[in-house]
């Protein structure tokens, strides 16, 4: 029987996992990087089997390249069905990217081809990963900084369509990130706004949210630092679009302060969420 996952939850960072797992704040649910967790014994399985104790718990994972033509990984996917059961996750996510070049990872997240031949071809191997963890895949929007190429002869697609298409022909969850939205949007001069508006809300399974950096060139995806205020009124805008609360994790990777501070940014979005009238 799966958890629920609902109201605001943290990512889960080795840093404070033991005082995330003591504090008497509140933090509604957990998501966990696997491939930080599951190939590890000792200490940091302890920390795993704690916090699942008290937490309800999401495997969000980087490592599927989902867009990509290396063959999908039954290793991983072995692993992730194997978490899925453990953690009693009603689903799993990853990124629309692709992240292995001739089988090796790149330990990034690369964009895709904005075309038809990709958004087809990320949405069949998003429904073989799916079938394979016999979970529900949910996938994310990513930052990118550079178009890829489309092939010759076809029309590049927006960003905005290219996702809709990959969802709705894989049948898929979204994870939607709103600060790669906002990312993107100052990256590539876009209206935020008029993007959330383009995504199919009722397939939004949970929210990110995250820092950035502002360099002088772009805007890098570093999830440093607290959450900016156009991040947040993104935010709002998105619950109240949507209609409802969505599930949503705060994100902070580097440069991580006391969990206080992270879970101020989690009271900041729920009350974000109550004004836009939906109580967590």
């Amino acid at each position: 029987m799966t958890r629920e996952i609902r109201g605001i939850g943290l990512g889960m960072r080795r840093p404070f996992v033991k005082e995330l797992n003591a504090t008497s704040r509140r933090v509604d649910f957990v998501e966990i990087t696997p491939e930080n967790w599951v190939i590890f014994g000792g200490r940091r399985r302890r920390w795993l089997a704690q916090t699942l104790e008290r937490y309800a718990m999401v495997p969000h994972g980087i490592s599927l390249s989902v867009g990509g033509i290396d063959p999908l990984n039954n290793e991983f996917l072995d692993a992730m069905a194997a978490l899925c059961e453990e953690t009693n996750a009603p689903f799993w996510s990853d990124h629309v990217c692709y992240s292995t070049v001739g089988g090796q990872p790149v330990h990034d997240l690369l964009p895709l081809p904005f075309s038809r031949e990709a958004m087809e071809h990320t949405a069949a191997r998003a429904r073989q990963a799916q079938a394979h963890v016999g979970r529900p895949l949910v996938l994310e929007n990513a930052t990118f900084y550079a178009h890829m190429p489309v092939p010759p002869g076809e029309t590049a697609l927006s960003e905005a369509d290219f996702l809709r298409g990959v969802l709705e022909m894989a049948d898929c969850g979204m994870l939607l990130d709103v600060n790669n939205v906002y990312v993107n949007s100052q990256n590539h001069h876009f209206d935020p706004r008029a993007f959330i508006d383009r995504m199919p809300l009722e397939r939004v399974r949970y929210i990110h949210l995250a820092g950035h950096t502002v360099e002088e060139m772009a805007i890098i995806d570093t999830h440093i630092g607290p959450i900016i205020d156009p991040v947040w009124a993104l935010y709002r805008y998105t619950l109240e679009a949507a209609g409802r609360l969505i599930p949503t994790i705060i994100e902070w990777d580097q440069e991580i302060p006391p969990l206080d501070t992270l879970i101020d940014e989690v009271d900041r979005a729920r009350a974000v969420a109550a004004e836009a009238g939906f109580a967590s």
